[in-house]
């Protein structure tokens, strides 16, 4: 990255610090400014190529910076890096011409990767309004016609044959000049480009005076590529003037040089525009139209849809499972991976759809003039089958899958604005239940996310009523049939919907952070209870609780989990974590220390849903795991025979080989259990069994266990 003078605007000392630290050790030149007053000074005074600003600042805002800037150095880059994340703020950003915008806490790489981007771009406009004003001056020059000039400088006869041409064709394009010598200038001009060239020659107003300037597309010869861009001047030349034009008659049979003109190679500034032109409307990473190019064809696609009395669909895709993967192996890994998905979704599609890159693991996708839902749900369908096959990223194989939001017009809106967001809202609901899916939108779905408000407000109620319930599904020992341990599962008791289950409210307790008060409480009510239940004579039953990504990577996460052990008076040995391995994988360094802490206490370690995430046997092998619990979307796969089990095989085989337990979950039939059993399975879990069930009912059931093991 080349170095490059940067103010830097912030009202926090030290985050202000930390960036321009971060910077300067990049090798630039870093003026840093505490505030927004400072910053308008610093503006006034000195030449930045870019300013990195906060919106929020006390006295003078960033938005007022920005202003600023863009009166005393209109020039100067600005990249936003805040925390005010609202779409409102984002565009107002964007519209004052922020040219990016990071949030914060910023990851450096992506800063420096965004800094590049922003010193590049500059880069490049400055090259091309150099390129410009060289051309400009150029233009003053047309009439140096010796050979040591830098353009093709040439006469044609009047049926358009070279009478003249410098050396300087040779060089650019490959043809000697007596080749050309008496030859027609089509030998050398596109073939689009001929009629263009005539209608130029003809032209009775083009004189010395005011000469016809045109751009053309010239051919090359040998290994040269073809095609290069000339902007060509030329006018008839006047004999009286210049009665010397009759000495060129030499290579044109006696004919007098009848047109005078020059041709200057263009190329790179016409591929400069073209990449600005590119950039403006593509996302670099992908060559995919970007938000702005697709909004743009939306709205002309709905102009026509209306008019024509015709159906479109807006699609919304979200990437899962691409965060972990992103995190885990790294941008450059994740990049590449996008690329990749790219040119699968690309092969899906129609002749006239348009997909873009919509920002980070976003797609769109417009399909233009179709028949009905099935057109859509067909396309759908193949998209998420073209990215269920693994992807190979150097020795990594990673799986993604696809959630699809659909918005058809005009049942789903019939704006722009309308289509988006409701594709938008019915891909969430695909991510609410599971992923890897599609759903089209509905107006219930816009009532649900009316009601997310209410919602909201009786969740914090719940809590404040203590009107979660916890229920306990039983976890048994394959061999002997016995309870050995209980999974506790949340409930909520509502007012007025009844008994609501997880998938109702645990999303939204996930989205607005209320899932760590919620997660307290239930393991406060599952430690008072099985606590009462191992005092009763069951010392070795085990509590087996789910903890949510946020719990596990709050700094004080082990120190909270002891004192509620510790408030309640509860064994440690007898407590199961059960945690995800894209929450390991999102941060393994800081994991891995916490669940050797409480490893060490005693507590035990069980990996969820076992295979479905970024499995890797070095953490497993390396971190105190002591538990795989058999994903039950697996354990369905068996039918009574092997060939459909190859991944419980696997995964019962490897733990075995490491010495874990095994639990399965989703046990439903006895044809699945004696497969279990014959497997070496040591615990399962399912309907088998029953579902998960309230206190009062483990409590006789752990009875009757006590009264079958006295007979």
């Amino acid at each position: 990255m080349p170095a490059a003078r940067i103010l830097v605007a912030d009202d926090d000392q030290r985050l202000l610090h930390s960036l321009t630290t971060l910077l300067m050790q990049q090798g630039h030149d870093v003026t840093s400014a505490l505030g927004g007053k400072a910053a308008c000074e610093q503006l006034s005074a000195n030449a930045f190529d870019l300013a990195m600003v906060d919106l929020r600042m006390p006295e003078v805002d960033g938005f007022e910076v920005m202003s600023h800037a863009a009166m005393v150095q209109p020039d100067c880059g600005i990249i936003v890096v805040s925390g005010e994340t609202s779409f409102t703020a984002v565009s107002r950003a964007l519209r004052r011409g922020a040219q990016d915008y990071i949030k914060k806490p910023f990851d450096p790489d992506e800063l420096l990767a965004t800094l590049g981007a922003a010193l590049d771009k500059q880069s490049l406009l400055r090259d091309h309004a150099s390129i410009q004003q060289r051309l400009e001056k150029s233009e003053a020059l047309h009439r140096y016609i010796v050979n040591s000039s830098p353009d093709i400088v040439f006469m044609l006869d009047n049926e358009g044959r070279f009478c003249f041409v410098n050396s300087k064709i040779e060089t650019l394009l490959g043809y000697s000049s007596s080749e050309l010598n008496g030859t027609h200038f089509r030998h050398i001009i596109d073939e689009q480009d001929v009629i263009r060239g005539v209608y130029a020659l003809r032209d009775i107003n083009v004189t010395a005076e005011n000469p016809r300037t045109l751009e053309v597309r010239l051919k090359t010869r040998g290994s040269r590529k073809a095609n290069r861009h000339f902007e060509i001047t030329a006018f008839p030349i006047d004999h009286e003037t210049w009665p010397l034009a009759a000495d060129f008659n030499a290579y044109a049979s006696g004919r007098k040089a009848r047109f005078y003109g020059t041709a200057r190679d263009v190329t790179e500034r016409k591929e400069a525009e073209a990449f600005i032109n590119f950039q403006a409307y593509h996302d670099l990473l992908t060559r995919l139209p970007n938000r702005a190019l697709f909004k743009d064809r939306l709205n002309l696609a709905i102009t026509q849809a209306r008019r024509n009395e015709q159906n479109l669909a807006v699609m919304f895709l979200d990437l899962d499972r691409f965060k972990v993967i992103n995190d885990t192996l790294g941008h450059a890994m994740g990049d590449r991976l996008l690329q990749a998905v790219t040119q699968r979704l690309e092969q899906c599609l129609r002749k006239g759809d348009t997909l873009s890159r919509f920002g980070g693991d976003e797609f769109t996708l417009l399909l233009p003039a179709i028949a009905s839902h099935e057109d859509a749900r067909r396309i759908a369908k193949k998209l998420i089958e073209a990215l269920r096959a693994p992807f190979q990223l150097g020795e990594q194989e990673v799986f993604v899958g696809v959630s699809i939001g659909i918005a058809l017009f005009p049942d789903a809106g019939d704006s722009l604005d309308q289509l988006i967001q409701n594709a938008d809202i019915a891909m969430y609901h695909v991510k609410a239940r599971g992923k890897d899916g599609y759903r089209f939108f509905t107006k219930a779905m816009s009532i649900d996310t009316a009601n997310r408000l209410s919602l909201e407000r009786d969740l914090r109620q719940a809590l404040d009523n203590n009107e979660l319930r916890v229920f306990y599904q039983p976890q048994v020992c394959a061999n002997t049939g016995l309870v050995v341990g209980l999974e506790a599962l949340v409930r909520w008791q509502h007012p007025e919907r009844g008994l609501l289950y997880p998938r109702d409210f645990l999303p939204l307790a996930e989205e607005t952070k209320l899932i760590v008060d919620l997660s307290e409480q239930v393991l406060a009510q599952a430690c008072q209870q099985v606590n009462q239940w191992i005092l009763d004579d069951h010392m070795d039953l085990r509590l087996a609780v789910n903890l949510s990504p946020i719990q596990v990577e709050h700094p004080k996460f082990v120190e909270n989990l002891i004192k509620q052990l510790h408030d309640h008076n509860f064994p440690p040995q007898n407590l199961e974590i059960e945690i995800t391995e894209n929450v390991i994988m999102n941060d393994l360094e800081q994991i891995s220390q916490k669940l050797r802490q409480l490893a060490n206490l005693g507590i035990r370690i069980a990996i969820d849903d076992f295979g479905t995430g970024y499995s890797s046997l070095n953490y497993i092998h390396n971190l105190p795991i002591h538990t795989l619990k058999v994903d039950q979307s697996f354990v369905r796969g068996i039918r009574g025979g092997e060939g459909d089990a190859c991944i419980v095989n696997a995964i019962v085989a490897m733990a075995h080989g490491l010495k874990l337990d095994i639990v399965a979950e989703g046990v439903e039939t006895d044809a699945q259990l004696a497969y279990l059993k014959n497997l070496g399975c040591h615990q399962v879990q399912g309907f088998f069994y029953g579902p998960a069930q309230p206190a009062e009912a483990i409590t006789r059931l752990l009875n009757q266990q006590r009264v079958r093991a006295v007979v």
